[in-house]
Order: C-alpha cells, then structure tokens, then sequence
C-alpha cells in the first residue's frame, strides 16, 4: 500500500505556466514531501521517480548487482484499460498509464483505432482462457510478481497462471526472428541501477489489456527498472510497433513490494477448472488469433 500523506491545508504548485490551487487531499497526492512515496498515478509517479532515483543507492545482491528480489505488486486498474477510464460497477476506474504521449492515448495509425472496440465484440479477451497475459500486461495483471536474481539471470514469477519470464544478462542474441512467444525474449542489461530489458518476438496474441489495447507479433519493447526506495521499483516500458502505432510510447507506474512478513505466491493454476471460454464461444465469440507485423503492414 501506498502512503498518502495527511491533509496539510491548502498548498499551491507553480509551473511554468500557471498557478495551480489545490485542496489540501490533492496537494497530497501530487506533491509529497521529501521522504513521503512517490504519488501512485502514473504520470505524477514517472516524473517523480525519476528525481528520486538520482539520489537512491539501492543495496545490492552477493554478486554486486542493485537487488530486485522481492515480492511486488503493479498497478492494478491497468488490466481494465491502460488509458484512463472512469469508475463503473465492476471496475474501480483509474488514470492513464501511458506518460508518453503526454495525452495519456496510444497513439494508433488510423487503421487501427478501431481494431480494440472490434477486439472487444468479436473475440474473447485473451486472460480468460489462462493465457500468458504477455509483456508489459504480466507486469500489471492484479496478482503478486516475485524477482528473483542470480549472476547471469533474472527470473520474474507470475502469481497468476503460472507463468514466468527468465531474463538472461549475458549478452546472448534473441533468438531466430521466426520463433513467436506469448511473453515475449528478454535480454537483460544493468545500466546504473536500472535493468534494462530488450524484449522481441512477440506472438502478437495477447491484449494489453481487457479494452482491447493491441500489438503485433513485430512490437519491441524495452523496460527499465529502477528501484526509487526500499519498497518501489520505478517501472518504465518503451512500446515500439510501426505496424499499428504512429510513434513509440511509454507507460510508467510503480511496482510496490509486498511486505507481509511470510508472504508466499499462491497457487493460482488458472487453467484448472476454468468455465468462463465455452460460454463466450457459445454465444459466437472467437479466440483472438494475433495479428502479425507484416500483415498489418
């Protein structure tokens, strides 16, 4: 959990080119104090995690690596839609967590900006059948992330279905530009205290999330993460995908450690019983088949 701090009565930010009121509950949330977390939405927290990690010296693992282990959890409200969205009944709402472009949109070629309401009405969203949720959605699915790190590799654990992504730092090329996996292949790096991960052939299936948010099997994406403080790692995705978008893009948010003292991830097989996709088809939806790079093209 995120501390907010307490009301403080009315505060005001200067920019550059405006004064800005606010109340007292928003000037928390926007503009904590030296020592106080970093605000949780994703725009705010970026800009702020970045000061904070000028300044970090994060403690490091046996082999002299900044230390990741842990058991994290990122952003829940990203898995409805990584835009902002409003509150409804089933879904708490939340703000956008692309920070690049500053409108808070994915910035799609005209072809595809409606390929995700289409998603939507014609297929069934990749998680419910227990697919790999992909590269960066693992990262914000609401379950808990454990990272674990030896010399030459780092793992990262999924609470949800299963799933895992092994992440070498050894320099070794991607694999044959013909191969295509649900998580995406990771190649690792450490740059100051940020690793810096390199992620190629995507299989093009998963949704970045349950809006139908899309990307083909030729994305690129680069990652960063930074640790800003004992309990948050600064996380940073680079989305590059001349098939369907305009330009890259970034989406930022924090991962918070958990720090429930024994916590382990549970078993959350997904696949076992799950009765959720034979009715969606019954009712004429199909599973969603990727799109490819080149097609797209």
């Amino acid at each position: 959990m995120m501390r907010i701090p307490g009301r403080t009565g009315l505060r005001v930010i200067v920019t550059s080119c405006a004064v800005v009121y606010l109340s007292s509950g928003e000037a928390a949330s926007q503009a904590p104090q030296a020592g106080a977390p970093c605000p949780a939405e994703p725009a705010l927290f970026h800009t702020c995690a970045l000061a904070r990690a000028k300044t970090f010296v994060p403690p490091r693992t046996p082999d002299g690596q900044p230390d990741l282990r842990g058991i994290w959890r990122g952003l829940a409200s990203g898995t409805e839609n990584i835009e902002e969205h409003p509150r409804t009944g089933d879904d708490d709402g939340g703000k956008s967590l692309v920070i690049d472009p500053p409108g808070g949109k994915v910035p799609y070629q005209a072809w595809a900006t409606g390929q995700p309401p289409m998603n939507r009405k014609v297929y069934v969203e990749p998680n419910v059948p227990c697919f790999p949720s992909g590269v960066p959605r693992s990262m914000y699915v609401p379950t808990q992330i454990e990272i674990l790190q030896s010399a030459t590799h780092v793992l990262i654990l999924f609470e949800r279905a299963h799933t895992h992504r092994i992440i070498p730092l050894d320099a070794r090329p991607h694999i044959g530009d013909m191969i295509g996996l649900w998580q995406g292949d990771s190649r690792g790096h450490w740059e100051g205290s940020s690793l810096v991960v390199d992620v190629t052939n995507q299989s093009g299936r998963a949704w970045l999330d349950q809006a139908g948010n899309f990307y083909t099997s030729g994305a690129h994406m680069v990652e960063r993460f930074t640790p800003i403080d004992a309990d948050t790692i600064h996380y940073q995705v680079t989305i590059a995908d001349p098939a369907v978008y305009t330009r890259p893009w970034t989406m930022a948010f924090p991962l918070t450690r958990n720090k429930q003292p024994g916590f382990r991830l549970l078993e959350e097989a997904c696949h076992e019983g799950e009765r959720n996709t034979q009715p969606l088809i019954d009712l004429g939806y199909r599973i969603y088949p990727g799109i490819t790079g080149r097609p797209a093209r």
